[in-house]
């Protein structure tokens, strides 16, 4: 894939053509010319002269973006706004003075020099002279509208200068009828000449499209503000330990391997792995989570992070072009180079709208003539149809809501890779999470403690020394339990059966799963409950034994992320239907399911099993897949949408389409409501600039002159030049997009109805309702074996969970 910047482009046309033209170059696969950026992507094995030559040929010009030019495209549209509200002021004053002339003086009758009464041939000398001021000043419009025209392919700019050429040489026409009347002495012909004159129109026409021009490019200068601000996050030096002493170097002189010193306050110049030291790391910027993060030696920092609290160094491990920053830029230029499928009507209409136009404009003034209307009147029609049609509006509406909207989620942490993801997020309906590593951390923790005839500390302190040795997950969990120095472990043995065994203060401690430690010891009825309760919860209970005797249970389990609840919740008040798969067993996988508010689950899956979930729910809707491991790449891959958690594996990134920077699970209902925003905006835009053209081109055609109605050619010029800016202006009000989050604390209770089989007394009634109001999450049951059923009011709760707990006591739901 290679990036051209284009110059000489002023609307959806010129972008037309530069595709037409390079898309036919022998090797090139894919074109994508983006009129908001002034740049191309080219994908193919064709050779960068050729490309270049075609673009130079179609009467643009090209060259290869450089790697690193962000900062000098920033100043020269900076350079270019300042251009042209240079040409506005200086054209308004003349416009002004011009407008004074022909309709303050000459209808008005507004006091003028005395020379000029009487004398309508300096009069209109003088709006000719004041009108050529300011077309001179706007003469871009005519070299690029010529030049567009001669080469058969007009543009917006042959509009403009079509249509106020026209103006002018009909007024100059007029002008030399006047000198002629003048002569032969017929003043008052002169002087009806003189208010036929279009001198100001001609003007205005080009004042007013460079006042759009003008407001255009600094609405456009605003929609890349957010990469603008992701660049300037990078700080400009870095301090460095070179033989020994600190040195400031500029970030782009840091290698791989250099340590570097970053204080308080500062921020971090690259990626790199922390060698000494403990800080609290502020990752907002990249990640979108405002609470700053604890690291200590060993930990990884990112670049453009900042060091919120502590004195660190770190060795650094990714520079320059390769740091966190620099990807998450390009992925955020990328969305914007791409196109979107929803911009392929529009482009095709760009493709063709200049010349239908003037078409149009020909056969409008042709008409008019017809019907017996003078040829001034019938030329302000087809020059008000020639100005009031606007192809950027056309061109602009999808690129410029698709920048804003991925410069909004980078912002946020969240990366479209490209347009088509983001357009496709706005249209999902289903979304599938994996479980392990997305709803969950994907690291097992203890949840609970329950010391049995023995002290909490001393419970912990033997559990915590014993696991120590271990290397299962679930011994790490217990070893990582209190603080402080482990006892002392002698003997540690692995035992055949899920258990582990060590001596330590000259006690035998074993510990293992509740079927292992069974097999040991004699278990009582309450532990068993306990145990029981904890898996019922999703937990895996473990027991210790101490010489032979049951000293205590602790359950682990891998913990919820804390926005998972908050996230599951704002997709499903939105419409979102979401489904969670892992390849947990169906009691832990209901469990997580059940504490976060999800109904459907599919469990016990393998990875290719993951994939044919992920296509039949694509036959239901449009699907976006959720998850972060190896495992999840296929169904990433397979998905309408593919949503990576940043902190995945690579593999899972790469297969992604849109890619969460942060831990948490908020990012992916960020990305979706983004998505739905920027669709809907982009509907928005494309509506007013097909249901402007199609409303103004016959109004301004002269359509409703039976009514009275006409448009002049210099209303037609303001419509036109506030079109544009009309559409960039909506785009930005994706700035101010925010998703209201749905707590738990805000879903209102729900009524569940079981159909239930099997219940023939009240003792079954009893039971039923004991079972169902026993489920955490269940606010109360009311049953009947009479009806056969069984109300329960929950918040959270799902129906399977319910399901599954009535027919474990041998009942039958059917409804």
């Amino acid at each position: 894939m290679k990036k051209f910047d284009v110059k000489g482009m002023s609307c959806a046309a010129c972008s037309a053509r530069v595709e037409k033209a390079v898309s036919e170059v022998e090797g090139v696969d894919f074109c994508a010319v983006n009129l908001l950026t002034n740049s191309m992507t080219v994908d193919g094995n064709a050779n960068e002269s050729d490309i270049i030559h075609a673009v130079e040929k179609a009467g643009y010009f090209a060259n290869l973006a450089g790697a690193k030019k962000q900062a000098a495209e920033k100043e020269t549209e900076q350079s270019e706004t300042r251009i042209l509200l240079k040409r506005h002021f200086v054209s308004l004053g003349f416009l002004l003075a011009l407008m004074y002339v022909s309709m303050g003086y000459v209808m008005w009758g507004f006091p003028f020099f005395a020379f000029f009464d009487a004398n309508p041939v300096a009069t209109a000398l003088l709006e000719m002279l004041l009108a050529t001021c300011v077309i001179v000043i706007n003469k871009k419009f005519f070299i690029s509208g010529t030049k567009s025209l001669l080469r058969g392919a007009p543009n917006m700019d042959t509009l403009v200068a079509v249509g106020s050429g026209a103006a002018y040489i009909y007024s100059l026409v007029a002008l030399f009828i006047m000198t002629g009347e003048t002569a032969s002495g017929n003043l008052a012909g002169a002087t009806h000449y003189l208010h036929g004159l279009y001198f100001e129109s001609a003007a205005m026409i080009l004042a007013l499209i460079t006042v759009g021009k003008t407001l255009e490019s600094y609405a456009k200068g605003k929609t890349t503000k957010a990469i603008t601000s992701l660049l300037n996050l990078a700080p400009k030096t870095a301090t460095v330990i070179r033989e020994g002493k600190e040195t400031t170097v500029p970030v782009g002189e840091i290698t791989v391997g250099e340590i570097i010193v970053v204080r308080a306050g500062g921020v971090m110049p690259c990626d790199g792995e922390i060698i000494e030291g403990n800080c609290s790391v502020d990752e907002s910027a990249l990640t979108g989570e405002s609470i700053p993060v604890d690291k200590t030696i060993g930990d990884k920092v990112s670049s453009a992070t900042v060091n919120a609290s502590g004195y660190i160094k770190i060795r650094a491990t990714r520079v320059g072009d390769d740091t966190t920053l620099a990807e998450i830029i390009r992925m955020v230029e990328g969305a914007n180079e791409t196109k979107a499928p929803i911009a392929k009507v529009a482009d095709k209409v760009s493709g063709v709208f200049v010349p239908v136009i003037m078409a149009i404009a020909l056969v409008v003034t042709v008409i008019w003539l017809i019907i017996n209307q003078d040829f001034g009147y019938a030329l302000a029609r087809g020059i008000s149809v020639l100005v009031i049609s606007c192809p950027c509006a056309l061109g602009l509406a999808t690129p410029v809501a698709i920048m804003v909207g991925s410069g909004v989620g980078a912002k946020k942490g969240v990366l479209f890779k490209s347009a088509t993801a983001l357009e496709m997020a706005g249209r999902v309906k289903i979304v599938a999470l994996d479980k392990t590593g997305t709803i969950t951390a994907g690291v097992p923790v203890v949840t609970d403690v329950l010391p049995i005839n023995t002290e909490k500390e001393k419970f912990i302190s033997l559990i915590r020394a014993l696991e120590s040795k271990s290397e299962h997950p679930l011994g790490k969990a217990v070893a990582s339990l209190g603080e402080g120095e482990y006892l002392t472990v002698e003997d540690f043995t692995t035992l055949a059966g899920n258990g582990v065994s060590a001596i330590i203060d000259n006690k035998k401690i074993v510990g293992g799963s509740v079927k292992f430690i069974e097999s040991i010891t004699q278990i009582d009825k309450t532990t068993m409950d306990v145990c029981a309760r904890f898996a019922n919860d999703g937990k895996t209970p473990m027991l210790f034994t101490a010489d032979g005797k049951l000293i205590g249970a602790v359950a682990v389990a891998d913990k919820v992320k804390d926005d998972a609840m908050e996230s599951v919740l704002t997709l499903i008040s939105h419409g979102v239907r979401v489904v969670m798969l892992t390849g947990d067993n169906e009691r832990t996988a209901n469990a997580i399911a059940n504490s976060v508010g999800i109904e459907e689950v599919r469990a016990n899956l393998l990875p290719t099993d993951k994939e044919k979930v992920v296509r039949a729910l694509m036959q239901e809707g449009k699907t976006a897949m959720v998850g972060d491991g190896i495992n999840d790449a296929p169904a990433l891959a397979t998905a309408h949408l593919g949503i990576a958690i940043g902190a995945g594996t690579d593999v899972a990134v790469e297969s992604a389409d849109v890619v969460i920077s942060g831990k948490g699970l908020s990012g992916v209902a960020t990305a979706i409501l983004l998505g739905e925003k920027t669709l809907k905006n982009i509907r928005e835009n494309l509506f007013w600039a097909f249901f402007y053209n199609l409303l103004a081109i016959p109004v301004a055609a002269g359509a409703l002159a039976f009514m009275g109605i006409t448009l002049s050619p210099m209303i037609g010029a303001a419509a036109m030049s506030l079109s544009s800016f009309c559409v960039v202006s909506n785009a930005l009000r994706l700035n101010f997009f925010g998703k209201k989050t749905v707590k738990k604390s805000e879903v209102k209770n729900m009524e569940i109805t079981l159909k239930i089989e099997g219940m023939m007394c009240p003792h079954c009634e009893a039971r039923v309702k004991n079972t169902l109001e026993g489920i955490s999450g269940v606010k109360s049951a009311v049953v009947s074996h009479k009806t056969g059923t069984a109300v329960v009011t929950t918040d959270t709760v799902t129906r399977e969970t319910l399901v599954s707990a009535v027919e474990n006591q041998g009942y039958k739901v059917v409804g």
